[in-house]
């Protein structure tokens, strides 16, 4: 008998965001979908997860419909509670998304969103982030259109299990036909500077600014790609190892002082 795909749908901007809801009638379109989410906005927390206290979630309504699970913790809390409690069976595929702000560059290290997709590939399980530029008045559905032809795409290669991905799109890409690039993630240094301001009490408070702007390079990137209004497909690895320096650090002799 032949078995939907099956894909959990997460985010770090919480369940009710406008982003989610748009995700999830496009991959509806691929299969079915189990939504666990944040119950409030996650977003910054990166790969956080709730160890000292209990987790509590609650299943939300849109009238008679089940919109899915409101986990109240962060999102990689979120795949793991789903993948283990919520889901049907196990998913096939984790999607984050859509985040509301693009998550390139080195925000790719803090973003909850890209955390939600990295949670997914530790089980095994082929994830994707996605991330639209931040509008007051963004086109989800637009964007969910769009990561739901790159998904399609990236599923007909058929990627081994536990590949992790994250696709961003900017606004100018939502018009016309988007083009896109697949490249690394940048990691040049940006956004390092704090606005120094005083409030009503005399007190000093310090407001992280996008200042200095990502620096000029000759090499095309998620960031350079973005900035010339092309949608962008990165493949990720959370394997932090730097696999250059164990050969020259193995070698001997070390010496560690025996104890006493």
């Amino acid at each position: 008998m032949f078995t939907p795909m099956l894909t959990l749908l997460t985010n770090d901007d919480g369940i009710f965001a406008p982003g989610l809801a748009a995700l999830e009638r496009a991959l509806r379109q691929l299969g079915d979908v189990a939504v666990v989410a944040p119950s409030t906005e996650q977003s910054g927390v990166g790969h956080a997860i709730t160890f000292l206290t209990p987790l509590t979630a609650k299943e939300i309504f849109d009238g008679p419909r089940s919109r899915g699970w409101a986990v109240d913790g962060s999102p990689a809390d979120a795949v793991k509670l789903g993948i283990s409690e919520f889901c049907p069976r196990r998913p096939d595929l984790v999607v984050s998304g859509i985040n509301s702000g693009l998550n390139a560059g080195i925000n790719v290290l803090y973003s909850g969103t890209v955390a939600a997709a990295i949670e997914g590939a530790f089980f095994g399980i082929t994830s994707i982030a996605v991330s639209l530029e931040w509008d007051e008045h963004a086109d989800y559905d637009r964007a969910a259109e769009i990561a739901a032809e790159v998904l399609a795409g990236l599923l007909a290669r058929q990627p081994p299990a536990g590949s992790l991905y994250n696709i961003n799109i900017p606004t100018r890409a939502l018009r016309g036909t988007p083009e896109l690039r697949v490249v690394p993630m940048s990691v040049s240094r940006y956004g390092e500077a704090f606005e120094r301001r005083v409030d009503p009490r005399g007190r000093a408070y310090y407001w992280a600014t996008n200042d200095p702007p990502p620096p000029p390079s000759p090499h095309e990137s998620d960031v350079t790609a973005l900035a010339a209004g092309k949608v962008t497909l990165t493949p990720l690895d959370y394997d932090l190892t730097h696999r250059a320096s164990i050969d020259a650090l193995a070698e001997g002799p070390w010496r560690i002082t025996p104890a006493g």
